[in-house]
This record gives structure tokens, sequence and C-alpha cells, in this order.
């Protein structure tokens, strides 16, 4: 299978994250083996995809069997967008690998907090 990140469908409430470099070493200069970096609760990435959302049920009708077009599922739309450094509950991810690049996928309830570049302009939209 020759997948991309462009194929990739993400569904529901979940987030496609591209992890960032962890540390190779702690502050006072001690060196940190991979088992301990990925033992680590917390850890930070970037936000590469979202899904729709949070399904939410259409209004039913007594006679929507009646009717020809059916509606359309609606969403409550994610907090992250694309773009969003994130702070992340590592436990509650599932690694993939696309084109031999490591990505993580989680539930937008695993996502502790985000750094957003533009964070005035989202405060507008809030």
């Amino acid at each position: 299978m020759n997948a991309s990140i462009k194929n990739i469908v993400v569904i529901g409430d979940r987030v496609l994250l591209k992890p960032l470099a962890e540390a190779n070493t702690t502050g006072s200069g001690l060196y940190l083996p991979p088992s301990v970096k990925e033992g680590n609760a917390v850890h930070t990435g970037i936000v590469i995809k979202t899904g729709p959302g949070y399904p939410i049920p259409a209004n039913q009708d007594p006679d929507q069997f009646l009717k020809e077009a059916a509606e359309a599922v609606n969403y409550v739309p994610l907090q992250v967008k694309e773009g969003d450094q994130a702070l992340y509950l590592h436990a509650a991810g599932h690694e993939i690998e696309v084109n031999h690049e490591r990505y993580i996928i989680l539930p937008q309830n695993a996502i502790l907090m985000v750094f957003r570049d533009d964070i005035e302009n989202a405060l507008k939209e809030l």
C-alpha cells in the first residue's frame, strides 16, 4: 500500500498528530534512553489533520420515510485546528507510520491544550 497523508481521512473526533522530537538529555545533561522518553505521560506534537467532529443526531420527523432526500449528518466541530501545537496524553494515542514518518492518532479529549500562533484571532472567533 502506497499511502500518503493526503489520502488519509480522519474519522469523527480523532486528530492526526506529528509528534515533535523529544530532547535526548535532561536539563543537567544526563542522557535519556528512548524507553524513558516514550514512557512520559505527556508529549507534544503538531496537528496535521482533524476529523469532522462529534456527530449530533438529526431531527427525526415521523414522516421521514415519506420524504425523498435524507438529511446530511451534522457535526459539532473540534476545537483543535491544523497547525496547532498540542500537548497530549501519549497513552491515549495509536502510532502509525506513513511513508516512513511516525504519526499519532488520538481522540480530541486526549489533548490537554494547544499552542496557537494566531491566538488573538482565535479568541475573536469565540
